[in-house]
């Protein structure tokens, strides 16, 4: 058996989420169905490097799976791509050592978060941008940003019902990005809580819009109280940008 590592790219708004559930569209049982049909019907297991929310979206998403089969690079994409939905594509493979594993193995991820501050709603935006209208001082929340920077117990940002017990983690950086109309929040870390990075886009937006001010960011990391933090910012302006191993 080998052990194949592949990237993927997936438009999160046609699924629940990445995990398999009873009774609707996600991204891992579409992998699971076109796997099975590349192997005559032989179920293969697919691991992630971590699940994504109903909405989310991927253009670096790493996965593995184990195959008797050897085939070269471009056969690989080619028999997956073609047996998968549009939007699911599979954009590099390749073989793995037999331990690797997309999930514990993981270093580091990068997600950007994008927002369109256009007067009015591009609907080919909709489901792929978050609409603001307002005016955002980028500038503010730049400075806001820095608090994030380092290691820091982030349960202010994290959602109430996640079961995780150790909510430390390190931020690296947090840039901002203007391409036109479009502001994205690029955030790369050792790893990250369950809605932690839409919590930390919807609490620096309402410092962008002078709802809150910059200096209250290290008291919000330091309550640790999700209460304290701000609203959770919409699913469908994330996306998981690469995984470090």
């Amino acid at each position: 058996m080998k052990r194949m590592k592949a990237t993927i790219a997936y438009d999160g708004s046609g699924f629940a989420g990445y995990q398999i559930q009873l009774k609707t569209r996600t991204v891992q049982l579409e992998l699971l169905r076109a796997l099975k049909e590349l192997h005559k019907g032989e179920p293969v297991e697919v691991v992630a490097s971590g699940r994504t929310d109903s909405g989310v979206h991927a253009t670096g998403q790493v996965i593995h799976f184990d195959t008797p089969f050897s085939m070269p690079k471009e056969s690989w994409m080619r028999a997956l791509n073609v047996r998968l939905p549009q939007d699911i594509q599979v954009y590099d493979i390749e073989e793995a050592d037999a331990d690797f594993h997309a999930r514990y193995h993981a270093k580091g991820k990068i997600y950007r978060y994008k927002w369109s501050r256009s007067k009015l709603i591009n609907p080919f935006h909709r489901n792929h941008l978050v609409h603001v209208p307002q005016k955002i001082d980028v500038g503010r929340m730049e400075k806001a940003a820095e608090a994030f920077i380092g290691t820091h117990d982030f349960s202010s940002f994290c959602a109430a019902n996640t079961n995780v017990v150790d909510k430390v983690r390190s931020i690296w950086r947090i840039d901002f990005e203007e391409h036109g109309e479009e502001l994205h929040m690029v955030i790369e870390g050792s790893g990250f809580l369950y809605n932690m990075v839409r919590i930390i886009a919807g609490t620096l937006l309402e410092v962008g819009l002078n709802r809150r001010e910059p200096e209250e960011l290290a008291e919000i990391i330091a309550a640790c109280d999700r209460d304290a933090a701000g609203k959770t910012a919409a699913a469908h302006g994330l996306y998981l940008e690469k995984v470090h191993y």
